[in-house]
């Protein structure tokens, strides 16, 4: 606190803002970050309400019945975006399959970051062999081929386990790896610090230091991670979909939409039917990646404030 001397006046010290306080600020500054929120916002938004704006669909929603006498429909007032080959509205089904595509993404990000901060937390943790362990056993999850072992496991599980939580377990079980690797990295090189040292050397129990004193300072590469996983799992999804062996065929999904149109006459003359589930991927997985960017950028203290 100081006097101004010509006034006589008293000004206080300024208050320094948090971390997060600064993230935020840069955050709300990127344009092209807060544009991508307020679409994905939006998007969410519409699936979630998909059985309000789904008028097709009334009163109970059959998204998988097949009604011949309107098979193939261009655009028109009664169905804004056509129906596809099988007479059903594309529109209610973007919007439905928009549900499940965001949630296998949202599901299996979930899981993937929840085990690869535990194996990664404990392995940067304790190091010596129970790093070395867990390490041998991160490299055999990363270079196991990802689509064989999602076609067996689909295979094993399905008809145990509802198919849409077998593909969101498989998912979220092979891809882990990567974050295991990003969380011991970050976790090895803050275990150094002094304050960590003085809670370990007052016999601080292990889960206490890992939850109370390294994670919080792990948390925001954990977010961007995050984001960027989401984004990359939902084009898994669309990927294991449209190739037969993602999310069970008479469920709508984005990439389910798109398998159903694999064919010739269809990618040709009736873009109608496959050309919204691409867009609407495409621009969904470009605004979660400028989000994923923005939140690097803004949770980077080396960047400009």
């Amino acid at each position: 606190m100081t006097t101004n001397a010509a006034t006589g006046a008293v000004k206080r010290p300024e208050k320094s803002s948090s971390p997060w306080a600064i993230a935020r600020r840069k955050f709300l500054r990127n344009k092209m970050a807060m544009i991508s929120t307020v679409f994905l916002i939006l998007v969410i938004i519409l699936t979630l309400l998909a059985p309000f704006l789904a008028p097709y669909l009334s009163p109970i929603p059959d998204i998988t019945k097949v009604n011949i006498s309107k098979m193939s429909i261009a655009p028109n007032g009664d169905h804004l975006l056509g129906t596809d080959k099988s007479g059903r509205d594309v529109m209610t089904r973007l919007l439905y399959g928009g549900r499940i595509s965001l949630l296998v993404g949202a599901s299996a990000t979930l899981i993937v970051v929840v085990l690869g901060t535990i194996v990664g937390s404990v392995a940067g943790f304790f190091g010596g062999a129970v790093d070395s362990l867990l390490m041998r056993f991160t490299d055999f999850v990363l270079n196991f081929p990802f689509l064989v072992f999602v076609i067996v496991l689909n295979t094993i599980l399905f008809g145990i386990i509802d198919g849409l939580w077998v593909l969101i377990l498989v998912i979220g079980l092979l891809s882990w790896g990567g974050v295991a690797r990003i969380v011991r990295s970050k976790v090895l090189a803050e275990k150094e610090n002094e304050y960590v040292l003085a809670a370990i050397s007052i016999g601080t129990p292990p889960a206490k230091v890992i939850i109370k004193h390294l994670l919080p300072n792990v948390l925001s590469t954990i977010i961007v991670q995050s984001t960027l996983l989401f984004a990359s799992l939902i084009v898994a999804e669309t990927g294991l979909s449209y190739l037969g062996f993602g999310v069970p065929q008479e469920t709508p999904s984005w990439g389910n939409m798109l398998a159903f149109a694999n064919e010739p006459d269809v990618l040709q003359g009736k873009p109608w039917i496959w050309m919204p589930p691409a867009l609407i991927i495409t621009a969904t997985i470009l605004s979660i990646n400028f989000i994923g960017e923005g939140l690097k950028d803004a949770l980077n203290p080396k960047s400009q404030r």
